[in-house]
């Protein structure tokens, strides 16, 4: 019984609950279609690429693995979420677009500007955002929600006007590359996933930044007593939000060759605000589990294929998604802890008598 609350208690129990929960509900929706009952784990080769449920579940999850570094370190020094990486990857996506089409072009199969440079600057673009977002955060103690509202609406409204209302499309292959290019075997867009999560790892291991924002979201007043510069640890970590929201739309507009401004990133802060719920972070800031995160945002992604597989439609998924939501800030909340805690005390107490 002791070994067994100690697993309950364990920061990996809900992510790995989660995703071990939808990968039994595969299982059983395959044996019920006749399918095998491992047929959700297989992998298979052809042409030399790697193809299975698994390899989609981690090429379509990896923005949403992305965006959680970011979301991470935002809920943990701040207590708060930023709305606006959705608008943020659709205004990077559509600034990258345009830069490499030119002005007004929808369609183009030569750059205008190396692809390189391009990225660089659309890069920047989502950083600038996420230093506004940090900025009215930190110096102007506006609340998160409230803050990151402003892009949350303009952002998009920005990369439309910058694209002219159009789609633009460039059908070059250096650019596809990003979002559908193979590398051993394994899917461009896992590897830049694998990428950003392992520097986010070392950075937050080696570095003090890891306890920095930690310690501000624990207490900003204390951290602040204590030397550190609260609104400068908060200020950053939406610039890193921003950065991430920045390459999560660069992988994402790669997909689709083409800067689709209106749906790019659409409902994608939901999804990275659930992952970093679901991985065990507490939403009220302080400590953060970035492992917790990671997984927690490929099972977003095994839910919503899940959904699909279903019959379930992609406007009706974020319902679903929703009340996971829900549920999760539920028994995370204090009350609820609380009566858990008093329930086990109350056991323990007759069990001793």
């Amino acid at each position: 019984m002791n070994k067994l609350n100690k697993i309950t208690k364990s920061k990996m129990f809900l992510p790995i609950f989660a995703m071990v929960l939808v990968m039994c509900i595969n299982v059983v929706y395959d044996i019920a279609n006749g399918n095998p009952a491992l047929n959700f784990f297989q992998i298979g080769i052809t042409q030399g690429h790697l193809f299975g449920r698994l390899i989609d579940i981690l090429n379509r999850g990896s923005e949403i693995a992305i965006l959680a570094i970011g979301m991470t370190l935002v809920v943990s020094s701040s207590a708060g979420t930023d709305i606006s990486v959705g608008s943020v990857m659709s205004l990077t996506g559509g600034t990258c677009c345009m830069l490499l089409a030119g002005y007004g072009v929808d369609h183009v199969n030569q750059y205008k500007i190396p692809l390189g440079l391009a990225m660089l600057i659309a890069v920047g673009v989502a950083c600038l955002c996420g230093l506004f977002n940090g900025a009215m955060v930190a110096y102007l103690n506006i609340q998160p929600m409230v803050a990151t509202l402003i892009l949350w609406s303009a952002g998009r409204a920005i990369g439309l006007l910058l694209c002219k209302s159009k789609i633009v499309y460039v059908r070059v292959d250096s650019f596809q590359f990003m979002g559908n290019g193979y590398i051993l075997g394994i899917p461009t867009p896992v590897w830049i996933a694998f990428g950003c999560i392992l520097i986010a790892s070392l950075v937050l291991r080696f570095t003090a930044l890891g306890t920095f924002v930690q310690a501000v979201g624990i207490n900003k007043k204390a951290a602040r007593i204590s030397g550190f510069n609260s609104a400068k640890i908060i200020c950053i970590t939406y610039i890193i939000c921003g950065l991430c929201a920045g390459i999560a739309g660069l992988t994402n507009t790669s997909r689709i060759y083409s800067a689709d401004t209106n749906n790019i990133g659409l409902n994608m802060e939901m999804d990275a605000i659930l992952a970093v719920a679901l991985g065990g972070n507490s939403l009220g800031g302080g400590r953060f589990f970035l492992a917790g995160s990671i997984i927690g945002a490929y099972t977003i992604q095994a839910v919503t294929t899940t959904l699909y597989a279903l019959g379930v439609s992609s406007a009706q998924a974020p319902v679903f998604k929703a009340i996971v939501v829900i549920l999760i800030v539920v028994i995370q909340s204090g009350p609820v802890k609380d009566y858990f805690k008093k329930l086990s005390a109350k056991k323990h107490t007759v069990k001793e008598a």
